[in-house]
């Protein structure tokens, strides 16, 4: 069974908007593609986005999991989830912004050796596995069964976003990373729109029944 246009397209949408917005990943991706070339920020960042399949599968095998075994369960974990994205939320939306990207000075590596530092990067951080944990069960809709199924697709999803939105900013990351020294302000409204809907997004996950 496969997740609904409506849930595609709301998912898709949030996750686009946080994945564009600053953060570690984005700035690592950048950063290679300054100091390396676009070929060695787009193999960089194809691994951090790839690193986003070892989440889905622990959302997967948790969401499904705390569904058959308590409904009760589930819900405690999409309100915990909640006030963790808000959490989130509040501290984007206090960020004074001011994100740069250093360029370094170039080092040479492998492409496949940038891959699996990309991908080695986002698979261990824990951040990002609470993020999965979160995010995700809320685009979910256990009425419909195979949640397992639906969490695995919306977490393909993610990962098909962020390669494509890595992917262009290792290819156009010069131009980019120029601009964002160039107007540090503008990480910061970035910041402002990505907690807003951090915020909408836990409260409406608190409040789904």
């Amino acid at each position: 069974m496969l997740i609904t246009p409506e849930q595609c397209f709301g998912f898709l949408a949030a996750a686009v908007l946080i994945t564009a917005s600053p953060g570690p990943d984005n700035l690592m991706v950048l950063g290679v593609g300054m100091s390396r070339g676009r070929r060695q920020g787009m193999v960089f960042g194809l691994g951090c986005a790839l690193g986003c399949l070892s989440h889905t599968v622990l959302a997967t095998l948790g969401v499904s999991a705390l569904i058959k075994a308590s409904p009760l369960a589930f819900s405690a974990l999409k309100v915990a989830g909640g006030l963790y994205l808000i959490w989130l939320g509040v501290g984007a939306l206090r960020s004074r912004g001011g994100a740069r990207v250093d360029g370094g000075a170039a080092v040479q590596e492998s492409l496949a050796r940038l891959f699996a530092k990309g991908w080695f990067a986002n698979a261990i951080n824990p951040k990002v596995v609470l993020f999965f944990l979160s995010f995700l069960p809320q685009f979910v809709l256990p009425a419909r069964g195979a949640v397992s199924w639906q969490t695995a697709q919306l977490g393909l999803v993610f990962t098909a976003q962020a390669c494509v939105l890595f992917g262009l900013l290792g290819y156009f990351s010069g131009a980019v990373g120029k601009w964002i020294n160039g107007h540090p302000g503008a990480g910061m409204w970035l910041d402002r729109v990505a907690g807003t809907v951090f915020v909408g997004l836990g409260l409406r996950l608190i409040v789904a029944r």
